[in-house]
């Protein structure tokens, strides 16, 4: 029974003595490390200028009025790194009216590697902290953390990476500002992939319907003449090929019809060749001044001229336009009547400048008419015209539609829908570009929380996407919803070129 007691003893003893010797080795680790055991040692690390930072206030909580600001500086090994000036510095920026704050800190060395200094804070609110010093070799460290009053810690922005993340800080990230997820959460942001897609760009003209011109035929005398009967009295009266439109009286071709009756009396006495000639010569003459076949037929059998010969339609069609009465006075080279066939139309549109070098013949497109709801009609681009239009910046294109019902009519406004084919090109989404002045500037997603504005080249919108020239590759991850409020905390933190 004793010697149940004493083992037991002796195990307890060996137990205690092993938990001592753990702790020890524990402890030497921490000062292995030139950590001291103090409350500013275990403030949030970050790594910049080849340095271990450590930041924090008392209290942890920032308040209005007056706040301790702890700054530690220390190598990679744990040595602390004495003698730094070091600029520290929390603005409020300015809203509105009332101008930016600054709350300037004045940081003294109070122990190895240790700074602190009181920040006075004159109101609630935003107050970001910019710490700025030369590390050793030269670097120029610039820091800033997001800080706010009623909000517990502080949390880094640009220019470091966290240590205790294991993010390592890459050369040139003095533009980079980091958002941590809770943050991120409340923003919203969401990301896109830069990516090759194929993109179809759709172009929305406006246009109206047009005569077919190759299906106009303008009604005109060669001679000067008087209207006798007109048959085709109002715009807009069907007219049938063939049929007569109406009749004139001209003293020249009264005189022409009795030329050709006396050549036909001369030429039968003559051999056979040479009537031929008079006649040609004769029956050409009426013919060039449109005198139908069947009049000139006509005359010969009837032996005797015509006072007032008809005018037959060129085509079917309906009459468009007018500009006689019956018993007028018509002159040579005057347009009398037009007649347009409407079995086919034109849609004339215009294109903005910017678009039309995307659409050429063959480009498909879909035509609707405010009039006609629910109808579409399908075409493709029959002629782009090459000239602009001075004052609008537009260029005209033109497209053929088929009208058997005659529903398209002249004038009637149609909107045309076009769809220019890009090809593959690199994109991103349209929601992830802001537009800066002259720049194009999206947020690269670094990962870690990190975001890096960027300035791009762009090119043609389509849909949802945007064309990248210059400045991405495909598989970068930006940001496209957020990044309106990250830019205005972009431009307060960073001060970056492209804003």
């Amino acid at each position: 029974m004793i010697v149940l007691k004493k083992t037991r003893f002796w195990i307890a003893a060996a137990a205690a003595l092993a938990l001592l010797a753990a702790a020890n080795y524990l402890l030497l680790s921490d000062r292995g490390t030139g950590s001291p055991d103090t409350t500013e040692s275990r403030l949030p690390r970050y790594s910049a200028g080849g340095l271990e930072i450590g930041v924090g206030t008392e209290p942890v909580v920032p308040q209005v009025g007056d706040n301790i600001l702890t700054v530690e500086l220390r190598k990679p090994g744990g040595e602390p790194v004495s003698d730094m000036d070091i600029e520290a510095y929390a603005e409020m920026p300015a809203m509105g009216a009332m101008p930016a704050m600054r709350a300037s800190v004045e940081l003294k060395e109070t122990a190895p590697g240790q700074y602190r200094g009181t920040m006075n804070l004159s109101m609630r609110g935003e107050w970001p902290l910019t710490l700025r010093f030369d590390a050793p070799g030269g670097k120029a460290v610039r820091l800033q953390f997001d800080l706010a009053t009623d909000r517990e810690g502080l949390s880094i922005a640009a220019g470091a990476a966290s240590v205790d993340a294991a993010v390592a800080q890459m050369a040139g990230d003095a533009d980079v500002i980091t958002i941590d997820n809770r943050r991120r959460q409340m923003i919203g942001v969401q990301t896109g992939e830069v990516a090759m897609r194929h993109l179809v760009k759709p172009i929305r003209a406006v246009g109206r319907v047009t005569f077919d011109e190759r299906l106009l035929s303008k009604v005109v005398l060669k001679y000067d003449a008087f209207i006798g009967d007109l048959k085709a009295d109002y715009v807009g009266t069907r007219v049938e090929k063939g049929l007569v439109l109406f009749t004139i009286y001209s003293p020249e071709l009264l005189a022409a019809q009795q030329e050709y009756l006396e050549s036909l009396k001369r030429a039968r006495g003559r051999s056979t060749e040479v009537r031929d000639e008079l006649l040609l010569a004769a029956r050409q003459r009426l013919e060039l001044w449109d005198m139908a076949p069947q009049e000139i037929r006509a005359l010969e059998e009837r032996g005797w001229p015509k006072e007032y010969i008809p005018i037959y339609a060129p085509r079917s069609g309906t009459l468009i336009e007018l500009n006689i009465a019956d018993g007028s006075a018509a002159r040579a080279g005057q347009t009398l009547l037009v007649v347009a066939d409407l079995s086919r139309v034109w849609v004339e549109a215009e294109v903005f400048e910017a678009d039309l070098d995307l659409v050429s013949a063959g480009t498909s497109a879909e035509i609707t008419l405010p009039y006609l709801p629910g109808r579409k009609y399908e075409a493709q681009v029959e002629y782009v015209y090459p000239f602009l239009e001075g004052k609008s910046r537009t260029g005209r294109i033109r497209l053929t539609l088929d009208n058997p019902k005659g529903e398209l009519k002249s004038e009637m406004y149609a909107q045309v829908s076009l769809q220019a084919d890009l090809g593959e090109r690199l994109s991103v989404p349209e929601q992830a570009v802001i537009v800066a002045g002259d720049s194009r500037v999206v947020f690269v997603d670094l990962g870690g929380g990190r975001l890096r504005p960027t300035r791009i080249e762009t090119g043609r919108a389509a849909g949802d996407y945007v064309e990248v020239l210059k400045g991405l590759a495909a598989g970068d991850k930006v940001v496209t919803s957020g990044n309106f409020l990250i830019a205005a905390e972009a431009r307060l933190k960073t001060g970056v070129q492209q804003w």
